[in-house]
């Protein structure tokens, strides 16, 4: 099969034979974009890499305290027919775990030191299924016996109050019970029996387990809140939450993962979306530098473009030589970066701890950070699009020097040779 001339000669203006000896200045401007480019898409790869890291530490911390999806009755009132929203919920073919749950909010006291909290009531015997707090982040979970009134806390709020496993702790119910003196509120005395930590802050400074019988009892329930439900597929959780809408019986309220902590999503996706633009315009300052590039190209081939036309290449020939030129920089440049950009996000967990140790510092405080070590998720919905603008910006760049080239009159570059 005969190559095009087309791309051979485009091919051979972009390597650094003859023409390129004979300017060096070109060759070099050419590498500089190549490079430009290369080190904008690799740069593009690694930042976009690495916020899918944090997202998803992040993201799988809060859902090991986090259902994927809860089902619950309006106004914090007990579920009207719990065994049958749970059957009906164990049917879709999307659900692995649930289990019934009491959720309400309550002071917690000792001493002088008093703190909000959000109690939630569940089954030590299913509350594996749908979380990981039967793991080893949590201690104590067996303890959690009905009629005992036993808590565990968050380690945050455990610190804070400073109380320890064996201590007692006072709950108090905001829904008071009526006496002659007025509304009295409920008060009962607990004991702690582990703590968790989940690594979010937001639910280790206020969340407390107990078992749910406990919690009916302490709040005046006549049975649990509401169901959280574990799916397959815990980016489906906005989908199944739809179809469990339309599917469960009476008036229910459900929500999903994503829901709960919306403003933070949102806030990560924008970030997302405003370092692929920033870091774009790095990779388009690149590309275009293949435009000057090509000028000085076309200027250094005047000679030879008015050769081939008077052998008979048309005008789209010519174009076509000086298009495959700039395109193979851009490709060079797109892929070189693509390499070096999946090397350091894949191994980002080797190459950070061996910056650190050489600049004997650390860009990760545990004491600060939740995070100490510097996460990466590669995805391929962030390096495809990388990779195809990258491409077309570099195709972009060379098409009007291109043109140029291309509107040459052979007899007045030939007039001075």
């Amino acid at each position: 099969m005969q190559i095009p001339y087309e791309l051979a000669v485009g091919w051979r203006y972009t390597r650094a034979g003859r023409a390129t000896r004979r300017n060096g200045f070109i060759n070099f401007i050419s590498g500089v974009s190549m490079l430009g480019i290369a080190l904008g898409v690799a740069a593009l790869i690694i930042v976009l890499s690495v916020m899918n890291g944090f997202q998803k530490e992040v993201r799988d911390r809060m859902l090991s305290v986090v259902s994927h999806i809860e089902i619950f009755a309006p106004q914090g009132a007990a579920l009207p027919d719990m065994p049958l929203t749970l059957r009906e919920a164990r049917a879709n073919p999307n659900v692995i775990g649930a289990a019934p749950f009491v959720s309400a909010q309550a002071l917690l006291g000792r001493g002088d030191e008093v703190k909000g909290a959000l109690v939630r009531g569940i089954d030590p015997a299913l509350e594996g299924e749908v979380t990981d707090l039967a793991g080893d982040q949590v201690k104590g979970l067996s303890a959690l016996v009905p009629g005992e009134f036993n808590v565990i806390l968050g380690s945050e709020l455990a610190r804070t109050m400073g109380v320890f496993p064996g201590d007692l702790v006072t709950l108090i119910a905001p829904s008071g019970q009526v006496t002659p003196a007025g509304i009295v509120p409920r008060i009962k005395q607990m004991k702690v029996v582990g703590m968790f930590n989940s690594g979010h802050y937001e639910y280790d400074s206020a969340l407390v387990f107990m078992h749910h019988a406990d919690a009916e009892r302490i709040f005046r329930l006549e049975g649990p809140t509401g169901i959280r439900l574990k799916i397959k597929d815990l980016h489906q959780a906005p989908e199944v939450a739809l179809q469990l809408a339309h599917s469960l019986s009476g008036n229910l309220l459900i929500r999903d993962w994503t829901q709960q902590n919306k403003t933070w999503f949102a806030a990560v996706q924008m970030e997302k979306r405003m370092m692929f633009i920033i870091l774009t315009l790095i990779v388009a300052v690149a590309a275009f530098n293949l435009v000057s590039t090509l000028v000085m190209t076309v200027t250094d081939k005047r000679a030879d473009i008015a050769i081939l036309r008077t052998l008979g290449a048309s005008p789209r020939s010519i174009m076509g030589i000086f298009v495959v030129q700039g395109a193979m920089v851009g490709v060079i440049g797109t892929f070189a970066g693509l390499l070096l950009g999946l090397l350091i996000a894949f191994n980002i967990d080797v190459i950070v701890p061996a910056i650190e140790q050489l600049l004997h510092t650390t860009f990760l405080p545990k004491d600060i950070y939740l995070i100490s070590k510097m996460p990466s998720d590669p995805q391929s919905s962030d390096i495809t699009p990388i990779v195809v603008i990258s491409l077309i910006l570099a195709f972009a760049a060379t098409l009007y020097p291109s043109w140029r080239a291309s509107r040459v009159n052979p007899a007045e570059a030939l007039r001075y040779e």
